[in-house]
């Protein structure tokens, strides 16, 4: 994955007032930040647009955030992932996922934007773009 450019963050969510508002905020913060709504959106965008960090709700109608996740590990393991939830039955999906050998750490929602502002931080500085 080229490294030019901004700083590209995907927000997936279906609350679109979460998923919007955290475009608004990172793209203020010089981050290249762009929302979808649903997994299935997410992989239609990913293979052109190629984002360095994904940050997904669990809980999506269709594909769930953690198979989301599972299968942005496989075919773009430079992309960083971060999940969130803000539902406890969270635990049995990844504790299924984690079963079948995939080990995923989620925020607990809510999420203020300055620990996700963080975090990317945290996770751009992999690349050595900080």
């Amino acid at each position: 994955m080229g490294l030019e450019g901004k700083p590209r963050v995907l927000i997936v969510d279906d609350e679109h007032v979460i998923a919007d508002t955290l475009v608004t905020i990172f793209s203020t913060t010089g981050l290249d930040a762009m929302a979808v709504y649903s997994a299935e959106e997410a992989l239609t965008l990913i293979p052109e647009w190629r984002p360095h960090v994904a940050i997904i709700d669990v809980h999506l109608p269709g594909m769930n955030g953690i198979d989301l996740a599972i299968r942005l590990k496989a075919e773009y393991p430079s992309c960083r992932l971060t999940l969130f939830s803000g539902y406890s039955s969270t635990v049995d999906l990844l504790e299924k996922a984690r079963l079948d050998g995939h080990t995923l750490e989620v925020l607990a929602k809510p999420v203020h934007p300055t620990e996700l502002l963080s975090l990317i931080a945290r996770e751009l500085t992999f690349y050595g773009r900080n």
